[in-house]
């Protein structure tokens, strides 16, 4: 486990991927020679992994969508890995009894869906069943998340992704580069994207301050929750009546224990991750929080297991 200082720089970048050092140093009240000090080993050793992704809801062609796949457990970790390495995947994880997988995909249009659900998955041993469910909307709130380590009023200053966009740009395809570069280190310098871009610093700021504030794009630092002192993770299937859903989506996703939030076709009309300290405050989260829910009709809680992949970056291998 991480000690408190480094937690809570983890915490800022978690909100605020490319905040600058004097930006962490003045939110955490610390030395911007301390936070360097500090946060420049964890991103070298990949304990923090900066990335970014794409928000379906910007590109038409994505078609975002959330699996539930139950397997014969002697493969499961095996069909996990094998989703992990899909470029389209963005969540794998390994749920319950360790016979379920869940999974969230970002499938490059109807001709993709159609592979993974009528070849891919039937071809693949051991599977014995699944479920697909199309994310109609996936609610942004959750997205600049801090696990709960922040102030509310550090958090305020860090949360830029929560603003209401500006209507989208054009995408070009230096866009789909830069995000593809972003990807791989969401921290990257203007001057070495310019570089990998064959561009300039200028353009690169001008463009990506663009994809940002039209919320085509959503940068996420990952970590391995347990080294912050969070050792319980689950997802909940929520239905609630159709006209309690906007407001349920939009509550929960604000709550700090909730990492993402999406409304969902299926007989569950709510996908929730929740990230708690220990099943203590899990019991309250779904007694306090859910259970004040307009509406709810039904819930049914899972487990995680174990992570396999988060916000598209693999996780390493202990």
């Amino acid at each position: 486990m991480l000690n408190e200082t480094d937690r809570r720089i983890a915490a800022v970048l978690m909100a605020s991927p490319r905040a600058s050092w004097r930006t962490v140093a003045e939110v955490l009240d610390l030395s911007e020679r301390t936070i360097v000090r500090r946060a420049a080993p964890l991103l070298h050793d990949g304990t923090l992994r900066p990335t970014a992704v794409r928000n379906p809801a910007r590109f038409p062609r994505i078609v975002p969508m959330v699996l539930r796949i139950h397997c014969r457990p002697k493969r499961i970790k095996a069909i996990a890995a094998g989703l992990a390495r899909r470029p389209d995947t963005i969540w794998v994880d390994v749920l319950g009894g360790g016979t379920e997988i869940s999974s969230v995909l970002f499938l490059d249009g109807a001709e993709a869906r159609n592979t993974l659900l009528l070849r891919d998955l039937p071809a693949t041993a051991d599977v014995l069943s699944w479920d697909a469910y199309d994310l109609m909307k996936v609610f942004p709130a959750g997205f600049a998340w801090s696990g709960g380590l922040l102030s509310p009023q550090e958090f305020e200053t860090l949360a830029s992704f929560t603003h209401d966009p500006v209507p989208p740009p054009q995408i070009q395809p230096f866009d789909e580069a830069l995000i593809d570069h972003l990807a791989a280190n969401a921290r990257a310098g203007y001057n070495e994207l310019a570089t990998a871009l064959d561009s300039s610093a200028s353009t690169v700021r001008r463009r990506l301050e663009t994809l940002l504030a039209s919320h085509m794009l959503r940068l996420a630092c990952e970590v391995d929750l347990a080294q912050l002192g969070i050792a319980t993770e689950a997802l909940l299937w929520i239905a609630t009546g159709p006209a309690a859903l906007e407001q349920a989506g939009t509550t929960l996703s604000r709550h700090p224990q909730v990492r993402f939030t999406a409304a969902t076709t299926g007989s569950a009309n709510l996908l929730v991750a929740v990230a708690a300290e220990n099943l203590d405050a899990l019991y309250t989260f779904l007694t306090m929080t859910v259970g004040a829910l307009d509406d709810l009709r039904s819930l049914e809680v899972t487990p995680i297991l174990t992570s396999v992949k988060r916000t598209g970056r693999t996780r390493p291998v202990p």
